[in-house]
């Protein structure tokens, strides 16, 4: 899975071709996330408090 960026510990990865809506994966630690990219809700999985807000800045 490419990766998109790397911040304080964060990594973003983007699969091609991966199943709708478009989104994103963010891990921090053993922690994982799922992103929409339009609304920027999590489709799945949870981050810590200030991963997650970290993610959010990033994408907006």
């Amino acid at each position: 899975m490419p990766e998109i960026s790397r911040f304080f510990g964060i990594i973003i990865r983007m699969y091609f071709g991966d199943h709708n809506p478009p989104h994103f994966h963010a891990i921090y630690q053993e922690h994982t996330a799922e992103y929409d990219i339009h609304t920027l809700e999590v489709i799945e999985g949870k981050l810590p408090n200030r991963a997650h807000s970290l993610v959010l800045e990033w994408a907006s």
